[in-house]
């Protein structure tokens, strides 16, 4: 079986990326300090996870392609179909949440943004999800800022 020639592109790119990753934590220094381990440790081992990567899709592609492929069909793998309205909701909660972090804080953010995701998938009760928002903000708020000495923005509240 001749290979795909996409499958194959994609291949030597992992391989690619895995020897340009390799080169490129060669050139770091790797004297450890305390605990002995330098800056080039973590990027080996991501070097050398897309190295072997890479070397198996080469070898799968050109041995008669990759090996049990995802279906096309979106509703063949269950998933469900792009919903404009879903986006649209999650999206502005991402925006207010940026809008409103450093002005009215992390707390009241976070309780919008919990408000517009839920809504995104569904839920009609935008009170009921800001006030879930609004607790579970200020638990996340209070836990970094009473036990981990995080400061976040404190807003209004």
């Amino acid at each position: 079986m001749k290979a795909k020639p996409a499958e194959l592109i994609i291949s030597l790119a992992v391989l690619a990326l895995g020897i340009a990753v390799a080169v490129g934590t060669a050139q770091l220094p790797s004297a450890g300090g305390y605990a002995r381990i330098g800056p080039n440790v973590a990027p080996a081992v991501v070097a050398g996870g897309l190295l072997l990567l890479g070397f198996w899709l080469v070898y799968e592609a050109l041995s008669g392609g990759w090996r049990n492929p995802v279906n096309d069909d979106p509703k063949a793998r269950g998933e469900h179909e792009f919903t404009a309205g879903a986006f649209i909701w999650v999206s502005a909660g991402l925006f207010a949440q940026i809008l409103l972090i450093h002005r009215a804080g992390f707390v009241l953010a976070q309780a919008a943004l919990f408000a517009c995701v839920a809504r995104g998938f569904g839920s009609a009760k935008i009170a009921r999800d800001f006030a879930i928002g609004l607790l579970l903000g200020l638990s996340v708020f209070l836990f970094f800022v009473k036990f981990l000495n995080v400061n976040l923005p404190a807003g209004w509240l």
